[in-house]
Order: C-alpha cells, then structure tokens, then sequence
C-alpha cells in the first residue's frame, strides 16, 4: 500500500465524517481541527482509518499529530513496519 492509499482512506473517512467536506481539495499541512472538525469528530476519523487498514495501535501514540499529512505519514509508517 503506497502513501497515497493511506491518504486516500483518510480523506474518505473525512467525508465520511464531515459530510459538508465533499469535493474540499485537502492542501498539505491542513488540519482536521481546521476544517471543522471536533474531538469527536476526529477521533472517529482516526478510528475508522484505522479499521480500514487492519492497523492497531494506541490513540495516544498519535497524540501530538497537527496534520492530515502528519497523521499519514504515521500510519504509513506503521503500516510498513507491521
């Protein structure tokens, strides 16, 4: 799997969430809290990504993560070592 599925399935799961984000063009160093979405909201997003790629990992270790670009790099990076 290649970065960019990882950001693809981010960014499904953003729409996914965030209904009102359908046709947005995510730039790098966007946030989610940015777009508008909440702790929950986000939480969700992260966790829905997760289930898609068969990842399991702590939320804490993504605690400290700004950026949609951020949290990609992160999970491919687990994605490779798993």
């Amino acid at each position: 799997m290649s970065k960019q599925d990882v950001f693809d399935i981010v960014i499904r799961h953003c729409y996914e969430v965030l209904p009102e984000l359908e046709g947005h063009e995510f730039k790098p160093g966007e946030s989610l809290t940015d777009l508008g979405a909440n702790s929950i909201d986000r939480a969700e997003i992260v966790t829905l990504t997760l289930e898609s790629l068969s990842l399991h990992m702590p939320r804490v270790a993504l605690a400290g993560i700004n950026t949609i670009d951020g949290l990609v790099d992160t999970l491919y990076r687990k994605l490779q070592s798993a």
